[in-house]
């Protein structure tokens, strides 16, 4: 599995990632977590509000912070 977090380095960004390898670390799961910062990049992934997750290609959220709960759910 793999867990794209997206965003430019804001407050919000930094935190989705804290909490999405929180989450990995707690369950267990064997998922890969990956920074993206790249402007061009994002775009191109089609999300152009951040912070963004996107897992295994799919845009779970964007544009703030999804809930824990909501997390681990798509991660299990």
């Amino acid at each position: 599995m793999l867990i794209q977090v997206l965003g430019t380095g804001c407050a919000k960004c930094n935190e989705l990632e804290k909490l999405v390898k929180a989450v990995v670390a707690e369950t267990g799961s064997d998922a890969t977590v990956e920074k993206v910062t790249d402007l061009k990049q994002i775009a191109m992934m089609g999300v152009f509000t951040t912070p963004a997750l996107v897992i295994d290609g799919v845009i779970k959220a964007a544009g703030g912070l999804p809930a824990e709960k909501d997390i681990r759910a798509w991660i299990a």
